[in-house]
């Protein structure tokens, strides 16, 4: 049996990067368990497949709309291959699945082509890919195996022309129409990339408004600018009650103020968020503490050190439930490792950026105007229009803004939206800002260059 001092089940940005920082930080000898491709859900069917698909939709929808406005010409037509472009993404994963391969041979990190199932304190048995079967013994055992769309109990949702993200992402046929069902940050970020296609999409909401965890105002200029810019209809308080084939394509039939709607689409995408992924986690084999491990609706609980109720198990990433975003896993991974070894964590993990990938792109981190309000916060709150900024201009981007709030008292800065060109890049400031206590006029000391997006900050901040 090869013993470990790590043995980690689950290689997605959570998981690979723990075993990094175990094996080069801490210097334990590590095993990475994965029965699928390495990099998990975000590199293989999540954040990279689909922000390479939206950069090469933001690209042709660029052209078409403006390539006479800019001087371009030759851009008239379809002229886009959906096989290409299906290519290029999966050129992209290979590029960046091998360097995590080298990552792992680098850092001596023995990777596991298998099924993970934890059978005990500290023995995992792994059901290689190839076949047969490996067991091995950890001072601690990682559980990192993520997460799978979710399906509702909606009547004619598991049939033949209703998609998850994961077969959306690897879509190469032609498509006139798409219905999505759910308009949180995977379905407009759908929604952008196919109706950037020319793709007549519509987007059906439950709640009251799309993107429902971000600041009110972004959610409203988002519809806004989707059913202006890119003739996406967009229905929320919409409850769906069946999906059925129809001689035109799938119907979607849902309630909208009380009243009955349906609406015909070549495909519907079911785009409700993700639960957590135990399947083979464990089995009859595994030891009783193993089999009642506590959890929660299919999650695993664990506490403040990310330990589960079993010593020297823990758990991280989408499988805890919680924010499920990649560099939370990441941050979670390498914080869980710290506590295995008695360190304090090497991160903040109170102060979690958010970001969606539409166009404009959309960015926020720390509290809202509204989150402050309903604590009792006093707050200012400062806003700066990106109609004014000159690379926005220039670039033609769409409306957006910049928007800051600061205790009312120190100025301290305590959280940041923005929609706007750039928004994912430039919102590591408030960030910055938020950890390290800086005030408006501490960030304000600071010269923006010209002309860039970042202007933009300098301008909210006065």
């Amino acid at each position: 049996m090869e013993k470990y001092d790590l043995i980690i089940i689950g290689a997605g940005p959570g998981g690979y990067e723990a075993a990094i920082d175990a094996a080069k930080t801490y210097k334990m000898k590590v095993a990475l368990i994965e029965n699928r491709q390495l990099g998990g859900t975000c590199l293989n069917r999540g954040c990279i497949p689909t922000k390479t698909l939206l950069h090469t939709a933001a690209l042709y929808h660029e052209v078409k709309a403006h390539g006479e406005e800019l001087g371009l010409t030759g851009t008239d037509g379809d002229g886009f291959d959906l096989e290409k472009i299906q290519e290029r993404k999966n050129a992209v994963l290979d590029q960046l699945r091998g360097g995590i391969a080298m990552l792992m041979k680098s850092n001596k990190i023995t990777v596991y082509n298998g099924t993970g199932t934890v059978l005990d304190r500290g023995r995992v048995r792994v059901e290689l890919t190839e076949g047969g079967t490996e067991e091995l013994e950890g001072s601690n055992i990682m559980i990192a195996t993520g997460s799978v769309p979710s399906l509702p109990p909606i009547p004619g949702a598991d049939q033949d022309g209703v998609v998850t993200s994961d077969q959306m992402l690897d879509w190469s046929r032609p498509l006139n129409s798409l219905l999505i069902v759910g308009g949180g940050v995977i379905g407009c970020e759908f929604a952008s990339v196919f109706s950037s296609l020319g793709v007549k999409v519509t987007i059906v909401e439950a709640l009251d408004r799309i993107i429902a965890n971000m600041d009110k105002e972004i959610g409203q200029n988002l519809k806004m600018l989707m059913k202006r810019v890119k003739g996406i209809d967009v229905h929320t308080k919409s409850t769906v009650t069946e999906i059925r084939k129809g001689e035109d394509g799938m119907v979607c039939c849902f309630t909208e103020k009380d009243k009955p709607v349906e609406v015909t689409a070549d495909l519907i995408l079911i785009s409700i968020g993700r639960r957590a992924y135990t399947e083979g986690l464990f089995s009859e084999e595994s030891s009783e503490e193993i089999r009642t491990m506590k959890m929660e609706k299919g999650r695993i609980l664990v506490d403040s050190h990310f330990q589960t109720s079993v010593p020297g198990i823990y758990a991280i990433g989408d499988v805890i439930g919680g924010i499920q975003l990649a560099h939370v896993a990441t941050a979670e991974g390498r914080s869980a490792v710290a506590a295995m070894n008695g360190a304090e964590p090497p991160v903040d993990m109170n102060t979690i950026p958010s970001c969606i990938y539409t166009n404009p792109e959309i960015a926020s981190v720390g509290i809202s105007a509204e989150h402050a309000k309903a604590q009792g916060i006093e707050i200012v709150s400062q806003k700066y229009p990106m109609g004014g900024n000159g690379k926005s201009i220039l670039s033609l981007q769409e409306r957006g803004f910049i928007k800051v709030i600061a205790d009312a008292g120190s100025h301290k800065i305590l959280g940041a939206q923005m929609m706007c060109a750039r928004a994912t890049d430039m919102i590591s400031q408030f960030s910055q800002a938020i950890v390290s206590g800086l005030t408006l006029e501490d960030m304000a000391k600071t010269i923006y260059p010209h002309p860039t997006f970042s202007e933009g900050i300098g301008e909210a901040l006065k």
